[in-house]
């Protein structure tokens, strides 16, 4: 049985807090990279110490006016239980099978212009041809059947099966989910997903036979992904996003509000 985290309130208030914030961050960061779709399109993050709950962009918002206090609260039976404004249909119907089967913390979906690219091809797969994309060798599951919008429940359930353990989904047709434990891990995945399948985009563009990565190299890559600095007091998706907040905090510091 779901019970609330134990914890001191103010510390999970300032859990909220900070995550409303990175969740505000992550649709403004959004919109500077183009991988939004002006109100459509959705992330969401688990609200911390409330089981079953996750914050959600709300519909009819612009990513660009997406702000911490206008986030809203949905429980994962679609009830808007904090904030103002509607909840979209399809975000319920992706987000909260994926949270609640995939036991994510931070989902993100997105129709990005070189992702819904490849996506739309008959072969989606992420080749493995450039650094950017060895990162997601064996990480990336694909959904081949593109079965219009999300409006029931069991859609998602079926997108959740399919992932079987891996962060990102290609959609045919349709886009990407990406997930991650926290924002700055899913974010992260995302940036560099949208990098790999551009520079694919750019050499299936010249019609020219691609050089793919030798599998004994990819894992090596594999083995390398798991290493961690001892110097570092973060993770690189960490650093990664406190840099974009950083740019963010001098061009439109009003997402934290």
């Amino acid at each position: 049985m779901d019970t609330i985290t134990h914890a001191p309130a103010d510390l999970l208030e300032a859990e909220r807090r900070q995550a409303r914030i990175d969740m505000a961050a992550a649709h403004r960061i959004a919109v500077v990279h183009d991988f939004h779709e002006a109100i459509d399109n959705h992330f969401t993050l688990a609200v911390p110490g409330r089981p079953r709950r996750y914050y959600l962009n709300r519909y009819g918002l612009h990513w660009a006016e997406v702000t911490a206090s206008n986030l809203i609260e949905i429980d994962y039976d679609g009830t808007v239980v904090d904030g103002e404004g509607p909840a979209d249909r399809s975000a319920i119907c992706i987000h909260t099978p994926i949270h609640e089967i995939a036991g994510v913390e931070c989902v993100l979906h997105t129709h990005m212009p070189y992702v819904t690219a490849i996506s739309q091809l008959e072969d989606m797969t992420i080749e493995m041809t450039g650094q950017s994309a060895l990162q997601f060798n064996g990480r990336i599951a694909y959904d081949y059947d593109y079965n219009g919008f999300a409006h029931e429940h069991e859609e998602g359930e079926r997108m959740a099966a399919l992932m079987d353990g891996k962060p990102i989904l290609m959609l045919a047709n349709h886009g990407v989910v990406v997930t991650g434990k926290n924002v700055a891990q899913a974010y992260h995945r995302l940036y560099y997903l949208e990098r790999a399948c551009r520079t694919q985009m750019f050499t299936l563009w010249t019609g020219q036979r691609r050089r793919f990565v030798k599998e004994e190299v990819l894992e090596k890559m594999r083995e390398q992904a798991g290493w961690k600095d001892p110097t570092m007091a973060m993770s690189g998706p960490e650093y990664h996003f406190a840099a974009l907040k950083r740019v963010l905090d001098k061009t439109q510091p009003d997402y934290a509000d």
